[in-house]
């Protein structure tokens, strides 16, 4: 009889050691923000724009400028490596690409490089920049679902569809 008690006893102080490591609390912390992992993706598919406010360096570059023929666009980037590696780019020299029409909803040119990807399923919609298969930029005058990563968002709307108009294009993308 002493044996079992004895069993059960230490039975029991295991799984409570067990499962207060699994309680998500660490040094204090609350879990109240805590997201688990796989889900960021899905919060950030729901509001159209990816949800990292951590610090940026003093020369990050926030916009850029798009021009199609004679009309100009003001960007709002994204804070992703794909976005830093095209800035990178653009402090070179713009970035010049011919753009076709796919699908009655969005212009498709190869960027001539591979940016890294981050790719999450998303619905965009006009206004909306993102790159394709990592080397692909695609600018929406639609909408569509898909994966990819975003770069940026074209921030007034103005004329824009007059500017892409229905055939190819060629876009330049620049810093300043």
């Amino acid at each position: 009889m002493n044996k079992k008690v004895l069993i059960v006893s230490t039975s029991i102080k295991v799984i409570a050691i067990l499962l207060s490591g699994c309680s998500g609390i660490k040094n204090g912390s609350s879990t109240e923000n805590f997201i688990p992992p796989g889900s960021e993706t899905t919060q950030a598919a729901d509001n159209g724009h990816s949800n990292d406010n951590s610090a940026t360096e003093e020369n990050t570059v926030e916009k850029m400028n798009v021009q199609i023929g004679n009309s100009s666009f003001t960007v709002t980037l994204e804070n992703n490596e794909a976005v830093d590696a095209l800035v990178d780019m653009m402090h070179e020299a713009p970035v010049v690409i011919q753009m076709s029409d796919y699908s009655g909803f969005e212009k498709v040119g190869a960027l001539g490089t591979s940016l890294p990807a981050s790719n999450s399923q998303i619905t965009t919609k006009s206004g909306d920049i993102v790159l394709y298969n990592g080397n692909q930029i695609v600018i929406f005058y639609g909408s569509n679902s898909w994966s990819y990563t975003r770069l940026g968002r074209i921030d007034d709307l103005s004329g824009w569809e007059d500017a892409l108009g229905s055939g190819d294009v060629t876009v330049s993308f620049s810093t300043g």
